[in-house]
């Protein structure tokens, strides 16, 4: 492989495990901090691509379809946890795969009604349309570096957030001993029903920047709900640093996976098998590691 190709599959890999980061850290800030499992975190990543492509096409601009967007993902998050999410916390897992499924089928039927079931797409923006030429026959899309760079500042924002704040104090402090923030007079409803909206709103916001280079469809969110569970095994349940590592991972494997050719005694390998190897480098790391690179030991 030519060098020049190298580094756009590599650029692509981390493109990609940015993104798959963006949408699972939500799932594990809700699960490692609120113990609810929601398999519905995928249709969250559809809503987000639904609403960039219908608000882009409302307001006329995906500048203005983004903070508008971001807006109701976060009153989604709120309204739901409100309604139906804070009577799972003290239930068993079962209930809470159970409700959020339900959500999978509710949200799919309401995309149904409203937008219709065809497949959409959203125009890259005019300013960020334009390739980094690479050599006189390669270019890179500006708009997927673009789409890097968003993740990696909202990742940069998560951080301070979480090791900084006094919000990042009261989720550190939630994740560890629940009872305990709540003996000393600190509203973990509150906190709850924060986190539930921030997790929300991550996958919304990556469904909405991811829109413009990929088909808006239904059912997008149910391919990247597997994977994100993938992440959060890999990363260790809980671990939003384990989320960023194991996503690059993902990311970097199953890139290479779909455009290397490895041929063992006539059998091709790669790429036919690309899409075991996500599933391959979850079993060798939890061979290594059962917990997750960064999981707690039981």
């Amino acid at each position: 492989m030519e060098f020049n190709t190298f580094l756009i599959q590599f650029l692509n890999g981390v493109q990609y495990g940015l993104l798959l980061f963006l949408v699972s850290s939500g799932l594990t800030l809700v699960f490692g901090i609120m113990g609810v499992i929601n398999v519905a975190h995928g249709s969250f990543y559809m809503i987000g691509a639904y609403l960039a492509w219908w608000l882009a096409a409302t307001l006329g601009s995906f500048w203005l379809a983004l903070p508008a967007g971001i807006v109701l993902a976060v009153a989604i998050g709120l309204a739901l946890e409100a309604l139906l999410i804070n009577r799972l916390y003290r239930r068993d897992h079962l209930y809470q795969v159970l409700l959020t499924y339900g959500l999978i089928l509710v949200f799919e039927e309401t995309r149904s009604i409203l937008w219709g079931d065809d497949v959409h797409g959203v125009p890259i923006p005019a300013v960020l349309a334009a390739s980094i030429p690479l050599t006189e026959t390669l270019v890179y899309p500006v708009y997927r570096l673009w789409i890097s760079a968003v993740c990696l500042v909202v990742a940069g924002l998560m951080y301070w957030t979480i090791q900084k704040t006094r919000l990042g104090m009261m989720i550190r402090a939630g994740a560890a001993n629940r009872e305990m923030v709540q003996s000393l007079g600190l509203n973990i409803q509150l906190l709850y029903r924060v986190v539930f909206a921030a997790g929300i709103t991550l996958a919304g916001l990556a469904g909405m920047i991811a829109s413009p280079v990929s088909a808006v469809f239904p059912g997008m969110g149910n391919q990247v709900l597997i994977v994100c569970f993938v992440v959060i095994v890999i990363g260790g349940m809980g671990s939003v640093k384990g989320a960023m590592v194991a996503s690059l991972l993902i990311g970097l494997v199953d890139t290479f996976g779909k455009v290397l050719h490895l041929e063992i005694g006539g059998v091709k390998l790669l790429p036919e098998l690309s899409s075991m190897t996500v599933y391959l480098l979850m079993a060798v790391i939890l061979l290594w590691r059962p917990e997750g690179l960064y999981g707690r030991r039981l």
